[in-house]
């Protein structure tokens, strides 16, 4: 099985400059990243765009459908910014079937050295290995369907927006 990996930009590739103390986007660490982590699975890396999510719009979300769709993997692991990624599941819920669609990102940035990003892109890639078609958000070694996603912003964290009953 090939995933394709979808880059848009978010913390996960974010750079911190030393100069004025702003971060920024150079280009995507996730190839340094599958290296690190000793990956055996097959994978093809696109950058569809390196944006921080806040600033994302549905044209943005259009492309990133399109790019789901016209994709010949039948598994997508897509990096996102997380302030804005249940919105972007929610956009590409009733526009991508067929497909196992996993959105991934990070709190810390990469390059910091203390990130989550690299076990949230492993646990992305896990998940897209066995999960049944649909759209996902992997964070801190969990999974929530599309519709059942929120960050909670006060604890930093990914969680249910409804538990079962």
């Amino acid at each position: 099985m090939k995933i394709a990996v979808l880059i848009t930009g978010g913390t996960f590739d974010k750079e911190y400059n030393e100069l004025n103390g702003e971060l920024f986007f150079k280009k995507t660490h996730v190839h340094e990243m599958l290296n690190m982590g000793r990956s055996l699975v097959k994978t093809r890396v696109d950058t569809l765009m390196m944006k921080d999510s806040l600033l994302m719009t549905d044209d943005d979300r259009a492309i990133i459908a399109a790019a789901c769709e016209k994709a010949r993997e039948s598994a997508i692991v897509i990096t996102h910014g997380t302030d804005t990624m249940e919105d972007t599941a929610r956009y590409l819920a009733p526009r991508v079937k067929g497909k196992t669609v996993i959105l991934t990102g990070a709190m810390v940035p990469y390059k910091f050295g203390s990130s989550d990003g690299l076990f949230n892109l492993g646990s992305a890639l896990a998940y897209a290995q066995v999960l049944t078609c649909g759209i996902y958000v992997a964070m801190n070694g969990q999974c929530f369907a599309w519709d059942n996603v929120r960050k909670n912003k006060k604890k930093g964290v990914f969680e249910a927006r409804h538990t079962a009953k």
